[in-house]
């Protein structure tokens, strides 16, 4: 069988399709048959020095996969399959994975690692591979050192994928200990010493306990600033890696370092390669997003004892910090404007200095004034973008009144630059600059307003000329204009100084979508997301010029559909393109829906476009989908009731967007719009009701689906509740434990993470909406009597939740008003209930003296319905 395995590997990797075909069935079927003998001949195949490089890399490839995948619900069933396998075979494949880590062939080695690491991640939890990281740390003393290499790169991989609570901390000291060893100058070889810096970067999480010890503190911070000085480019590399890493994860104990640690940074980046000085701007980056943190969320009021004290590194370092960035900023690429994923020095430098304005405020104008008056007007175009770079960065961050008179200096320079300088790069910074302006100094928060009657028809006429620039100056305009649209978003009724341009301006962005070049740096999604935002803000007075946009983008939506025999890189870009104008209909639908005088016009176009959107639907591709729900959505909450005659046809594709587990997006979209459609329908949704409710509960039942949709979907019940009253009532046996469940599992999840607290609290949301729509909907029914069952165990839910503390404002308002809708739709029943609860008049008292107004009407409504319950 083994020379077998070998062709089939092989060949799976052959140029010839029919034979790679062959290849992968062969391989697929000798794992459906015989799963542990398949395991078992690829971890011989692995090991085995006379077998090719090529099917030896992957058999490892194979392996991996075998115990890992993307999808949670699919590594579940990978994990549970290793869990069962024979325990003999588990021992023979993880001997063939440790004998391979000293394998002479550095890919076989490298591919042991990672599939050894993965085995960990599994067993090492469950108790089970005990011996595994003293057999490791045993390897590297006797060790020739590629296998010392290996072994620390295991080591490594075994850290990112075991969180360190598996690890006793006797181990996670050893761990240290020959990660540090293997990086200290004293080891000879350099792929050792690489191997274990790249390492002691996946086991710093481990280090809490060392970090908090004086002594080992400084000896790992030695051996890291040591490795920073390494002659090796990439051990230099992975040092900063290190420290950029410690400044996140240790930055309470940063101080005796950090005066060195600049000297180094300092040293970095301005002599050492580009990749090693970009991880040394990116330690000052970090600090400031730790700082940004710690200020942010102690509001800057720091009392003696704060638990996060701020060090405010950033503050003492400015004088020497700044000017280090600024000089950066003069070392462009000729061609970074063009290419998307461009990284480099004068980036790097810009992005920081942002962050330095975003962590210091004012203090930072003082210090970047001189550089930008003197590089503004230089011939050599690299001084004038530095300078436009420089400006743009910091105005987030120090007060508008700090900024706002250079502002007024300096925007009649940038609008001529953009329109006169010789140079693309300066005309793209400056256009970026421009958007930065109307962004954090334009709008109805700022006191001295920048844009006025006065200087618009200028501002305007200058960027609709700039979106015939090319495309990348074009694209960064579009940006200007669309932070300029949303500063006019208040204005509301009253008239915006945009009105009298906002005929040019649609005209001008409709053209920049039908360029030839309109596919470059994402100039036409930039085009259409500000004609968006234009629509969005615009004023009452421009409606009649939306209304004359609406046949217009229908058409264009129409020629998409219209195209035939498309090549798969046109489907996408036709699809792309609808998404687009599926969301630019959705933004007019909004704006003329919502507002009486357009609503009547607006009729005449409804049955035309939801034709385009079930057409659209028909084209069968998710991205566009999303677009077509929303504009749906958008259409339903617009026209109401009349809706119902596009149920018929529209309902079957709702179903597919509720069945859409793969694009779990989608299916949260669908959701939403299932409650849109509820609201517009109320009791005329009812015939569709079965349907939607027994897609919804297959939903929750899943195990595939992503838990981000569960939120929704609770909200939904209590959406059609809301809409089909007493009729919910065949639901409720269904519905009632799927919520029960939920809510116990809700109470108690939270402390994990800040990402887990967040996702319990919307959790928690949409189980609270769902039980108020449900008590909503019953309300001055006869059937009330049917929700008494449940009310035991709600109110016990909302006495959990007041116990846990750790509910957000929302949840607080949502929980409350459910105790209110219990007590007004169970009436006197209730009372005894309520009274017998818990906490419900601590929650109420609570509520009713908080700072929050939507929390304190919710609880006052409460309190009027609870004493109309009790006193009966």
């Amino acid at each position: 069988m083994a020379m077998e395995v070998t062709m089939m590997l092989l060949n799976a990797q052959a140029v010839d399709g029919t034979v790679r075909k062959h290849a992968e069935e062969s391989l697929k079927q000798f794992q459906e048959q015989n799963l542990p003998s398949f395991l078992f001949s690829l971890s011989g195949e692995l090991v085995n020095e006379e077998k090719p490089v090529d099917s030896r890399k992957l058999a490892g490839l194979i392996l991996k996969n075998a115990l890992d995948a993307k999808e949670q619900h699919r590594k579940f069933e990978l994990v549970q399959r290793w869990l069962a396998l024979d325990s003999a075979v588990k021992a023979q494949i993880k001997s063939c994975l440790l004998q391979t880590l000293s394998s002479p062939v550095h890919d076989a080695r490298s591919t042991a690692s990672q599939v050894v690491a993965k085995v960990a991640g599994i067993d090492l939890p469950h108790n089970q591979w005990p011996e595994l990281i003293g057999a490791l740390l045993s390897n590297l003393h006797q060790l020739p050192p590629h296998a010392k290499q290996a072994t620390l790169e295991t080591l490594g991989y075994l850290c990112e994928e075991v969180s360190p609570d598996v690890v006793d901390q006797d181990q996670v000291n050893k761990i240290l200990t020959a990660v540090v060893q293997g990086m200290n100058s004293s080891e000879g070889n350099i792929d050792v010493r690489l191997a274990a810096t790249r390492a002691l970067y996946n086991a710093l999480s481990f280090a809490q306990a060392n970090f908090s010890n004086d002594m080992e503190r400084d000896y790992i911070m030695r051996v890291v600033c040591e490795a920073t000085l390494s002659p090796e480019v990439k051990i230099r590399q992975a040092a900063y890696e290190c420290l950029v890493s410690i400044s996140s994860t240790y930055y309470d104990k940063l101080a005796p370092y950090i005066q060195d640690i600049f000297n180094i940074t300092a040293k970095a980046v301005k002599e050492d390669e580009e990749p090693v000085a970009l991880q040394a701007i990116e330690f000052w980056s970090s600090i400031c997003d730790e700082e940004i943190d710690i200020i942010e969320e102690y509001g800057g009021e720091f009392s003696g004892d704060s638990d996060i004290p701020c060090f405010y590194f950033i503050k003492q370092a400015l004088p020497a910090l700044v000017p280090l960035l600024l000089e950066t900023l003069l070392k462009q690429e000729e061609d970074q404007d063009q290419d998307e994923g461009a990284w480099n020095l004068a980036m790097a430098g810009g992005t920081c200095l942002g962050l330095v304005a975003r962590t210091v405020g004012d203090d930072i104008v003082p210090l970047v004034m001189p550089f930008i008056q003197e590089n503004i007007t230089k011939p050599e175009w690299r001084q004038r973008e530095a300078a436009t770079y420089a400006f743009g960065s910091i105005l987030e961050g120090p007060s508008p009144d700090k900024l706002t008179s250079i502002v007024n200096v300096a925007l009649n320079f940038m609008l001529s630059a953009l329109m006169k300088d010789p140079n693309n790069h300066v005309k793209d910074t400056t256009a970026w600059t421009l958007g930065r302006i109307f962004e954090f100094l334009h709008g109805s928060t700022v006191d001295t307003p920048i844009i006025t009657h006065a200087n618009c028809q200028q501002i305007i006429t200058v960027l609709l000329q700039s979106m015939k620039d090319a495309p990348n100056v074009a694209e960064k305009t579009c940006g200007a204009l669309y932070f300029l649209a949303q500063g006019f978003e208040d204005v509301g009724s009253s008239s915006s100084p945009l009105t009298p341009f906002f005929q040019d301006i649609v005209q001008a962005l409709l053209t920049v979508t039908h360029r030839e070049d309109a596919g470059e740096s994402r100039l036409r999604t930039a085009a259409y997301e500000t004609l968006n935002e234009v629509v969005r803000c615009s004023s009452d007075e421009t409606a009649l010029m939306v209304m004359q946009l609406v046949p217009i983008i229908m058409t264009e939506l129409h020629q998409t559909l219209e195209l035939q025999k498309l090549s798969s890189d046109e489907r996408e870009k036709q699809n792309e393109l609808q998404g687009l104008l599926c969301g630019c209909l959705q933004v007019m639908i909004q704006k003329l829906g919502g507002s009486e005088p357009t609503k009547y016009v607006f009729m005449q176009y409804v049955d035309q476009m939801m034709g385009l959107f079930l057409r659209v639907f028909a084209c069968r591709s998710a991205t566009v989908h999303e677009e077509a729900m929303l504009a749906i959505g958008a259409l339903a909450y617009a026209i109401g009731a009349d809706f119902v005659k596009y149920m018929p046809e529209f309902y079957k594709y709702l179903e597919m967007g509720l069945q859409n587990f793969e694009e779990y997006q989608v299916c949260a979209i669908t959701v939403g719009v299932v409650g849109d459609i509820c609201r517009a329908l109320e009791d005329k949704v009812l015939p569709y009701c079965d349907g939607i409710m027994t897609q919804l509960l297959k939903d929750l039942s899943s195990n595939q689906l992503h838990r981000s949709v569960k939120p929704p979907i609770f909200s939904c019940f209590g959406d059609i509740s809301l809409a089909i009253g007493e009729n919910f009532e065949k639901y409720l046996m269904y519905a009632m434990p799927m919520l029960q469940s939920a809510a116990e599992l809700s109470v108690h999840a939270s402390g994990a993470d800040d990402e887990m607290a967040e996702y319990t609290n919307l959790l928690r949301n949409g189980i609270l909406e769902a039980y108020s729509g449900i008590f909503q909907g019953f309300k001055n029914s006869p059937k009330t009597q049917l929700l008494m069952p449940f009310a035991p165990h709600i109110l016990q839910f909302l006495d959990s939740l007041y116990m846990e503390k750790d509910m957000d404002d929302v949840v607080m308002k949502t929980a409350i008003g459910v105790l209110g809708d219990l007590a007004d739709t169970l009436g006197s029943n209730a009372g005894p209930l309520i009274q017998q609860s818990v906490s419900s008049r601590d929650f109420l008292n609570e509520c009713l003296s908080s700072d929050d107004h939507l929390i304190k009407e919710s609880a006052e409504w409460a309190k009027s319905t609870i004493s109309r319950a009790i006193s009966v």
